[in-house]
């Protein structure tokens, strides 16, 4: 056997395995494709020197991992923006239709799954990973090749990236639990997790046996691969050998769109696999560019979330959770019932308008869903199942935890305890400064925070940073192993930039996207410090209610000493800083974009360009100023040329950049 012959039969088997897998169409007997790959099997057990990199033999796993490398994406995966009604959607059209009103709609089943991207170079599958945050994923390679609806090897030179979304169908889910139960093994509470557990198995063997399988759903650089619309990168998808859904089309108005929702909401029980709803995106790729996207969200396209499935169930008592700006949010507390494939024990109960107006009252019979499929909410009492004696509901006047009168500001719907040393709003304030988004403090989580504070060795932000091996090993469950690892938590978290402190602040309004608007602007805590209203609200996005509670929060002495206190512990008050920007920098200033294969890696070209004082956009308009064009660019360069903007080779930017 040689190097051709195995080539040969490879090919010979992923074409078998496409046929099987995504077109439903097998041209070959299960006995003649077992015959053929058990051959491969053995002619790479006997010559190791011939097993091609990306051999259908790995969709069978066998490589153990001693755990998942963070895997930073090139583009980040954003999460979609949610419509739960279709007045919601019709909002969404007009958005669009006043930039763009010639636009046609792509609509897709919202498969309920896990999304990951994949990388190719050279025709060959090369990485995968998770969403993660949609920043930092993880590194699932080997889990991933034993999809077998994922092309180990397509015909694209080209690097590509490609978004899907990895599920498990209704009947390999209904196998999997009851083979659980034959074993005596915890069931998966929904085929979603299911195929996330799979997904994170260290050993593919076990991932491999879990039978997921994955529908694709985008190019990240589709207009590099000079395709202009969401319908052509599906259909160049499906060419390459990716699992496309087939229910996917194009609608020409909001009114196709919403039927389409419709025709499915009342079809998705029929489906081999779960579906929470419908994603509806601008089918025309440059409009896409044109509308850009938010901080979480792109502006193009919207998530219709079907209604939740509905329970009942009754309300034993409603208890009141004190956040860390003492906001009270009532909860119900119920008798366990399943929705949605989960217990639910608790549900939130919004505020105490939304009780009084649906008059829900405890030891009703109520309604309950999951808003949006994730967090339980109660919907509505079911009265004629009520007892006479069944009391109408009053809101507490005075805080549960430090017993101080509520206060409701004017205009608003919650209530606050305004007890600055109320132990509950304590500890919500430290939880929320130790999270991921804020200073990212390892092993200082909730139960930790709450050993802490009971013992009275966390009461302020800056005590984080005083807590010691000493005071630490004494304590419940505090091992010198655990303790080494959070005290170095606590020390590397004192570098965070400007930005994750002022968020951790929890100051009232300022969400992880205005903290980091605000470093941006103002590049020191000082400087924000010493600004007044008028001067916050110059900043764009910054509004007058975010403008006053900044002013106030720094307004007030305690604050200040608390971040004087900080700053002599050690912890950053800079943002996070770019290198300066030459005086002579060529790009200062410019908007640039990027197109083509360069031969330095693209974030390296974006770094470089951004350090130069650049804006980087992924599309070409009127506005910008350089195109730099790397090998095979495509429609990007046409539009350039049209328009008259400058282009750039590779080496005429690289000149350019150094000439500085």
């Amino acid at each position: 056997m040689d190097l051709q012959y195995v080539t040969k039969l490879t090919k010979l088997i992923n074409q078998y395995n496409h046929e099987y897998y995504v077109l439903d169409a097998p041209s070959a007997s299960d006995a003649v494709y077992d015959s053929l790959i058990n051959e491969l099997i053995d002619i790479e057990k006997a010559k190791p020197e011939l097993k091609l990199p990306n051999s259908p033999t790995t969709r069978v796993g066998g490589l153990i991992l001693d755990g998942f490398t963070k895997f930073e994406h090139s583009s980040v995966m954003l999460s979609l923006s949610n419509a739960f009604h279709e007045g919601d959607l019709r909002d969404f059209d007009n958005r669009i239709k006043k930039m763009a009103p010639d636009v046609t709609y792509f609509v897709e089943l919202k498969i309920d799954g896990l999304a990951v991207t994949l990388h190719y170079a050279n025709g060959e599958f090369v990485r995968g990973a998770t969403r993660g945050d949609g920043v930092i994923g993880e590194d699932i390679t080997e889990n991933l090749k034993t999809i077998k609806t994922i092309p180990l090897s397509i015909e694209e030179e080209h690097p590509i990236e490609v978004r899907g979304e990895v599920y498990m169908a209704k009947p390999v889910f209904e196998s999997l639990n009851a083979a659980r139960v034959a074993n005596g093994e915890l069931l998966f509470a929904n085929p979603r997790n299911a195929a996330a557990g799979s997904l994170r198995q260290l050993d593919s063997k076990i991932a491999a046996k879990r039978k997921l399988t994955m529908f694709s759903y985008a190019f990240v650089n589709a207009l590099d691969l000079h395709l202009d619309t969401q319908s052509a990168s599906l259909k160049r998808l499906s060419e390459l050998g990716f699992n496309v859904n087939q229910t996917s089309t194009t609608c020409a108005s909001i009114d196709e769109v919403i039927d389409f929702v419709n025709h499915w909401q009342a079809k998705r029980d029929n489906l081999p696999y779960e579906i929470d709803g419908i994603v509806i995106k601008v089918n025309e790729l440059d409009i896409r560019s044109q509308l850009g996207n938010t901080a979480k969200s792109p502006r193009w396209a919207i998530a219709y979330k079907f209604p939740a499935e509905e329970v009942t169930t009754k309300l034993e008592a409603i208890r009141f959770t004190v956040g860390r700006t003492g906001m009270m949010t009532p909860n119900a507390v119920l008798v366990p019932a399943t929705v949605a494939g989960t217990t639910v024990a608790r549900a939130t109960l919004h505020n105490a308008d939304y009780i009084a107006s649906k008059d829900i009252r405890v030891g009703d019979e109520v309604v309950i869903r999951k808003a949006g499929d994730i967090i339980p909410e109660v919907v509505a009492p079911i009265k004629d199942l009520r007892e006479k004696d069944a009391v109408p509901f009053e809101m507490i006047t005075n805080c549960p935890k430090c017993k101080e009168k509520l206060v409701r500001p004017d205009g608003e719907v919650d209530h606050y305890c305004l007890n600055v040393d109320c132990p509950a709003k304590i500890v919500a304030a430290l939880i929320h400064f130790a999270s991921r988004n804020a200073m990212n403090i390892d092993g200082l989580g909730e139960k930790i925070v709450k050993q802490l504070f009971d013992a009275g060795l966390l009461v302020r932000i800056p005590d984080v940073y005083t807590l010691t091996a000493k005071q630490l090993l004494p304590l419940a469950r505090m091992a010198d192993k655990k303790v080494s690892k959070l005290l170095a938590a606590i020390e590397t978290s004192k570098a965070q930039p400007l930005d994750k402190l002022l968020f951790g602040l929890g100051i009232r309004h300022v969400g992880a996207k205005v903290a980091e608007t605000m470093a941006q602007e103002f590049g020191h805590m000082d400087e924000i410090i010493s600004k007044d209203a008028s001067a916050l609200m110059s900043v764009n996005e910054i509004g007058e209610k975010i403008a006053v509670s900044l002013v106030d929060y720094f307004a007030n002495d305690e604050n200040l000493a608390m971040i004087a206190q900080l700053k002599v512990l050690g912890l950053n008050m800079a943002a996070a800083q770019r290198a300066a920007v030459s005086d002579d920098s060529a790009f200062a200033g410019k908007t640039v974009v990027l197109t083509g294969t360069l031969s330095m890696p693209r974030n390296d070209a974006k770094t470089l360009l951004e350090n130069a004082g650049a804006k980087i956009t992924g599309s070409i308009s009127k506005n910008t100023d350089y195109l730099i064009a790397g090998e095979a660019a495509g429609s990007k360069l046409a539009k350039a040329e049209s328009l008259g903007i400058t282009i750039l080779t590779e080496d005429e930017f690289v000149t350019l950049l150094g000439s500085a």
